[in-house]
């Protein structure tokens, strides 16, 4: 047992150092002599097009193109739209064609539009304060970086909601090393998010932007790691003072948006996930069953490693804007994590394929 607690103070300093060396969006320029084309896919946003792009026209940078990609909408995304006609342009999708992803034909699409020098892809569900892209844009310039990203603030909603999206947090803050990330061009140590990726548009344009990506349910991963390889650094920040994504809206949502990602996040390894799963079972569930123990037999040495993980998951949710109560969640977090990875890799082996915005990926 004084092994295993070890292991998890280990666990809990990483975590401690990745939240002191992450960046954050704090200083801003004032110089706004460059353009930024804000670029947004839709497809059946009904609920959040008026929002975003509100958000956007809100923003403190004045010199910016707004251009959103109506992706084949069945709900009423199209007339929200024609609402904004005098502040923004709107294109409509083409027919996607084979071997791309949905999204990734969407922002190819949409950077073929965009005259900016800075080219910002945002989700639907995203929602930037005012001065969150000058702050981002000071930011990429500081560090002289292809690209910056990062995972906003996610309210969550839902009893699933709130087990797995704020898990992504947790695994950039515990399992990446920020610091290789941010200040190395090693493609191996690499994490972004999709929701809120801000590109020079030299670095996106010589990298081959999201054509090298065409075929990928990850692609803001692997767009990251195309920047590095191409010898562009890429910053991955703590956005969440500036940026939100209100991802979900019910379970289903959660659970389909996360089978897409999971196991195709770890390159489709069936082994991978396999460890990943004994891994979360042996640390971050355990602890739990180690608790009763010890206060059955009064053992109280037993009662610490649940401690350690509600600190390190308090941590990280302190640091993340999340709610203050998540962390008494994190053994069922983690069982649900378990049972989604491997619900993913049986999609992933059989070929049954992901759904995601009406569409079957295989």
């Amino acid at each position: 047992m004084v092994i295993y607690i070890c292991i998890l103070l280990i666990f809990l300093l990483l975590t401690i150092l990745n939240i002191l060396t992450m960046p954050r969006l704090k200083n801003r320029t004032d110089d706004q002599s460059s353009r930024i084309s804000f670029l947004i896919p839709m497809r059946n946003e009904e609920g959040n097009a008026a929002g975003v792009i509100q958000s956007i026209l809100d923003t403190s940078y004045a010199n910016k193109e707004i251009i959103v990609l109506n992706d084949h909408s069945e709900d009423q995304t199209e007339s929200i739209l024609e609402q904004f006609s005098s502040d923004i342009k709107v294109i409509q999708g083409k027919p996607l064609p084979e071997q791309w992803v949905g999204k990734v034909y969407a922002c190819y699409q949409l950077s073929k539009e965009a005259t900016g020098d800075y080219y910002c892809f945002i989700d639907a569900d995203v929602r930037v304060e005012p001065d969150a892209v000058l702050k981002a844009l000071y930011l990429l310039k500081k560090n002289k970086a292809g690209l910056i990203t990062g995972f906003p603030r996610f309210p969550a909603k839902t009893f699933l909601a709130k087990l797995l999206v704020p898990m992504q947090h947790f695994f950039v803050f515990f399992h990446l090393p920020n610091a290789v990330a941010n200040f190395t061009k090693k493609p191996a140590f690499t994490a972004a998010h999709g929701a809120f990726m801000l590109f020079d548009k030299n670095a996106y344009v010589q990298s081959g932007g999201h054509e090298t990506v065409r075929n990928s349910l990850v692609e803001d991963i692997h767009l990251t790691r195309v920047l590095k390889r191409n010898g562009y650094r890429c910053i991955l920040s703590n956005i969440t003072n500036s940026i939100s994504c209100d991802m979900y809206e019910t379970n289903a949502e959660v659970w389909e948006g996360f089978t897409k990602n999971i196991f195709t996040g770890l390159g489709r390894s069936v082994p991978g996930a396999v460890i990943v799963a004994l891994f979360y079972i042996s640390f971050y569930f355990l602890p739990l069953v180690f608790f009763f123990y010890g206060i059955i037999y009064q053992e109280w040495l037993w009662c610490l490693p649940l401690l350690l993980i509600f600190m390190q998951t308090f941590l990280i949710d302190l640091a993340t804007g999340q709610s203050k109560l998540h962390f008494l969640l994190m053994p069922i977090s983690a069982i649900a994590l378990v049972i989604l990875l491997f619900t993913a890799a049986i999609k992933g082996i059989t070929g049954s394929g992901y759904t995601w915005k009406g569409r079957i990926y295989r």
